[in-house]
């Protein structure tokens, strides 16, 4: 399976000739290169992870494309045929078997709603949690897209999360709110998280891409 990371925390899966979306959002350029495209998944209703103009394009493209989300995004894109999920779920879409975990984003502030939010596993192997710090439970993760930067996010939270899944590799998301010193800083640090536990930490700016 390989993955690619586009800007913010947009990432394209592709099994054999089979491709997922996860989180195409108003901080990611538009994706081209959606011949195979089985599914898309929105892990929550933040518009850094999904915009009417990224759906629209990509339901021109693969028209029927079946879209996975909480309820809260089938709420927020009114007119949109949204699949609702929720943790505990696990459905198939082509080549991919994905499995959701989590339920809630973390907290940005006490005077700002919680919202739903779902993490995704996709083949039992590669994990990205949105914008939570949820752990799949008994899953041993191969490779996990770690956020690096966000609102709610402080790095030592961020690094403990990477200690407790203990993947056997990571990479960085969900960082475009950094500068390029901040996201080097932060990269560092998950760098250290991820090796404690015998892991590899990748560095893939937009559109690089990692063979899993």
């Amino acid at each position: 399976m390989r993955v690619t990371k586009f800007e913010h925390a947009a990432l394209r899966l592709q099994q054999g000739d089979d491709v997922l979306l996860i989180d195409p959002g108003s901080f990611t350029a538009p994706l081209n290169d959606l011949a195979g495209l089985v599914a898309v998944v929105i892990t929550h209703e933040h518009p850094d992870h999904w915009t009417p103009e990224h759906l629209d394009r990509i339901l021109r493209a693969a028209p029927g494309t079946p879209i996975y989300a909480p309820a809260g995004v089938a709420s927020a894109a009114d007119g949109y045929e949204i699949s609702v999920v929720a943790p505990g779920d696990a459905v198939d879409a082509g080549a991919f078997s994905l499995r959701f975990f989590g339920g809630t984003h973390e907290v940005i502030h006490s005077s700002l709603p919680t919202v739903e939010n779902v993490g995704v596993l996709v083949n039992g192997d590669f994990y990205y949690p949105g914008d939570s710090y949820a752990v799949p439970e008994g899953i041993e993760v191969g490779t996990l897209a770690a956020p690096l930067g966000a609102p709610w996010l402080k790095i030592g939270e961020a690094m403990d999360y990477v200690l407790a899944v203990k993947p056997r590799r990571a990479f960085g998301t969900h960082d475009m709110t950094l500068s390029v010193a901040g996201k080097t800083m932060h990269r560092q640090r998950l760098q250290w998280a991820t090796e404690q536990g015998g892991g590899e930490f990748s560095v893939l700016e937009p559109g690089d891409s990692l063979d899993i």
